[in-house]
């Protein structure tokens, strides 16, 4: 029976990269000179962390890093910005999750919206995936457009297809 998956998943390599490139040009801008300004990035918990002089700053940071994330393909809907933290004098820093995985709500809408549809496929969730199933290959990619219709919220692939 063909089947696919509806996952939510950034491309670690080019997080990792666009992160690297954005360190380099904070380090060789004239504006950032002198400052403590970069952005970490810790892959296991996958979570940027954006670290500045003040806010203004922490904006110019931020905006580097969306701009090396677009470049390299990634979409900037995969992060979660928390709220901007003072850590001692005027120094602020921002965390960042990466969002990894269709989160509960969004799984359950996915499959809501799968079977209103009336197609002739199944939508199951398997831990932060959707797998949808159907006889027909047809059907399936009905379903994927569905799906690319109704949610634009979330950035989702549509991965592991088999015949």
């Amino acid at each position: 029976m063909p089947s696919f998956d509806i996952v939510c998943e950034a491309n670690a390599v080019e997080v990792k990269n666009a992160v690297d490139q954005a360190n380099k040009e904070i380090a060789n801008r004239y504006d950032f000179k002198g400052s403590d300004s970069r952005v970490e990035l810790k892959e296991k918990e996958r979570e940027i962390t954006a670290f500045a002089d003040d806010e203004f700053k922490l904006g110019q940071v931020r905006d580097v890093l969306m701009a090396k994330l677009a470049k390299r393909g990634v979409d900037a809907r995969f992060l979660e910005p928390g709220n901007p933290e003072k850590i001692g004098g005027d120094k602020v820093k921002q965390k960042m999750a990466v969002k990894n995985g269709v989160d509960a709500d969004l799984a359950r809408r996915i499959v809501k919206m799968v079977k209103d549809s009336k197609l002739k496929v199944s939508a199951s969730i398997q831990g932060d995936v959707v797998r949808v199933a159907g006889a027909k290959k047809d059907a399936l990619q009905e379903a994927i457009a569905l799906v690319r219709a109704g949610v634009t919220d979330v950035p989702l692939s549509y991965q592991n297809f088999r015949d």
